[in-house]
């Protein structure tokens, strides 16, 4: 029973997706360092699908909670009143921000799965330059733009960003956070727009999976990662939500940059 690696990988994607540090990166990351590989492989059953899923669905399972009443009014609102209001406006800057993420997604995952998922080393310097960048950005842009301000030009410029994400070590959450700080946001709005558009990114993702999900609700590696990564999840957006009210992300890129040093020190040692 591999539930051990359900649960770890659940707390892995739980974290790294809400936090600016890279759950793609994370994830390979953790299978990798633990050689947990042939493992799983040796399992059969498309264990490795089932966890994929799991963790796709219990993150958007954490957004849906967490952001629950948020939705429920962006959805009200822009399926009502259209941009005649405030939160009808926010609902279509979130479709169309989400757009070039998809569009790239489609267009590049194959490569992304088939080649930079394993490359290690590549991964380790996306982690370490991203740190360096939003470490950079955050500590020069101002905090000028509330999340109320935010306007379609803001929505887009995040939402090609967004694609770059696709890179395991760039960070979805990282990517669009950096980017919302470069347009002068607050640190608290940048966060809060980031897991808002997270929401149809994981969502697109898991209904990809909709036949898989169906077919394994019930079996137990995939309850015990979609609970875990959930409820890991729910706790890592109020936390961070709660951390930039006073603090900046100046931790975020130290981890980074030490992580990243970690691996290749390993990947030296382990010469390969």
């Amino acid at each position: 029973m591999l539930w051990y690696i359900a649960i770890i990988l659940g707390i892995v994607q739980g974290i790294g997706e809400f936090l600016p540090i890279s759950s793609s990166a994370h994830l390979i990351l953790t299978r990798w360092f633990f050689d947990w590989d042939p493992i799983i492989s040796r399992s059969g059953g498309n264990i490795d699908l089932v966890l994929d899923v799991a963790l796709h669905v219990g993150t958007l399972l954490a957004v849906l909670i967490y952001f629950f009443r948020d939705w429920l009014q962006l959805l009200t609102h822009g399926l009502s009143t259209g941009i005649k209001t405030r939160e009808g406006k926010m609902f279509w800057y979130l479709v169309v921000a989400t757009i070039p993420g998809g569009i790239a997604g489609l267009a590049l995952e194959s490569v992304i799965e088939n080649f930079i998922r394993s490359q290690i080393l590549i991964i380790a310097v996306s982690l370490a330059i991203m740190g360096i960048i939003l470490y950079y950005v955050d500590k020069k842009a101002v905090q000028i733009v509330s999340f109320e301000k935010i306007t379609f030009r803001h929505a887009i410029l995040i939402g090609i960003a967004q694609a770059l994400a696709l890179i395991p070590g760039v960070s979805r959450s990282g990517i669009t956070m950096t980017t919302g700080r470069l347009l002068g946001f607050s640190r608290e709005a940048a966060a809060k727009f980031s897991f808002l558009l997270a929401t149809p990114i994981i969502a697109g993702a898991a209904l990809k999976q909709t036949p898989s999900i169906i077919h394994n609700i019930a079996n137990p590696l995939f309850l015990a990662g979609t609970i875990t990564a959930a409820i890991v999840g729910v706790i890592s957006i109020g936390f961070l939500l709660k951390y930039l009210k006073r603090h900046n992300f100046a931790i975020f890129a130290i981890y980074r940059l030490a992580i990243a040093a970690l691996i290749i020190i390993v990947y030296v040692v382990r010469g390969a």
